[in-house]
């Protein structure tokens, strides 16, 4: 037996990979398979940039107008695409190991580029973060005791700012103080890592949003759910679950003011889209507990700048308790 279709899609799979691979050259090859590598970038003048952990972004090299073009072509093929003056964005995940990829061709750019921002390879816990001096431990223990107490936590902060891998850490704690919960994860692409023996990945496609996953969550009798990033109207539909029986929860808001306050005018407007007529405020401080804030420092690290409990809403404004004083810039 030859071990019929499943076989063949194995091959043709092994086939897709070998020819991205071929396509990364030695250059983006090898920095794919480097731990500390979070993105790697090219521009159109053919140069590579790369962000290292901790690190801001530096150049390391060249790579040809071809091979970009080549790469691009052949990764929009794995993804039931084609790359052409009509259609010359491609976005999607790597077959090699499910990083982020977006290229685009001529002649909307002068020459190909493409950014790859890579999978985590490895979670950095939260005693990591304390142990480096990227968190107070004051920080952690208050994040510590949300996850206990099953609040529902939003992390905010900036592009490249350490969102996702902050999320990491905390399912890393939430793994470790409640082993048994049964923990629903929805993205758009797959950043995030769940230690967690009970855990099911969602992710999104052209046929089911975001929305369509926390309706379908909710009958599959999770303790958690957690969302990578909300950026538009799901933002109510993910408060509403939270407030139904499902506390203990993260989620990531993506905002250049790195403060609680503009997480929560974010949180706003997103709800306002789906639901215009909704007290809006009410319904955000009754299900969210913590507001986690990272910044990407000017030295290239990536820290917890502030931390508030949202203890309710008075009528008038939110009632926020500061959790920590840092010395952090906001």
């Amino acid at each position: 037996m030859d071990g019929g279709p499943m076989t063949a899609s194995r091959q043709v799979h092994a086939r897709h990979v070998e020819v991205i691979a071929r396509c990364m050259g030695d250059l983006v090859g090898g920095l794919m398979l480097e731990a500390d590598v979070t993105d790697i970038l090219l521009n159109e003048d053919g140069q590579v940039w790369v962000t290292r952990l901790g690190r801001d972004s530096h150049p390391v090299g060249f790579m040809p107008a071809c091979d970009a073009e080549s790469l691009i072509g052949t990764t929009a093929a794995t993804l039931g695409k084609v790359a052409t003056e009509q259609t010359p964005v491609v976005e999607g995940e790597l077959l090699t190991d499910g990083s982020r990829f977006l290229g685009i061709i001529p002649p909307n750019v002068k020459s190909p580029v493409f950014a790859i921002r890579k999978k985590a390879s490895a979670v950095i816990p939260l005693i990591a973060y304390e142990r480096r001096g990227l968190m107070k431990p004051r920080q952690r223990h208050v994040i510590l005791d949300a996850i206990r107490q099953r609040r529902n936590i939003i992390v905010t902060g900036g592009t490249g700012s350490g969102k996702s891998t902050l999320v990491n850490g905390i399912l890393h704690s939430i793994g470790e103080e409640t082993p048994e919960d049964r923990i629903l994860i929805g993205e758009d692409t797959r950043e995030l890592q769940c230690p967690a023996p009970n855990h099911v990945f969602i992710r999104t496609s052209r046929t089911l949003s975001l929305s369509d996953i926390l309706a379908a969550m909710l009958r599959m009798f999770p303790t958690r759910i957690v969302i990578g990033e909300v950026r538009r109207g799901e933002a109510f539909d993910l408060l509403m679950a939270w407030n139904t029986g499902h506390p203990g929860g993260v989620c990531t808001v993506h905002s250049d003011i790195v403060n609680p306050r503009a997480a929560l005018s974010r949180l706003e407007l997103m709800v306002s889209m789906a639901m215009p007529n909704v007290p809006l405020q009410r319904l955000i401080a009754e299900a969210v507990g913590l507001i986690v804030c990272v910044k990407r420092m000017p030295d290239g690290t990536r820290r917890v700048t502030r931390i508030v409990s949202v203890e309710g809403f008075d009528g008038g404004d939110y009632l926020l308790k500061l959790e920590d004083e840092t010395n952090a810039e906001d």
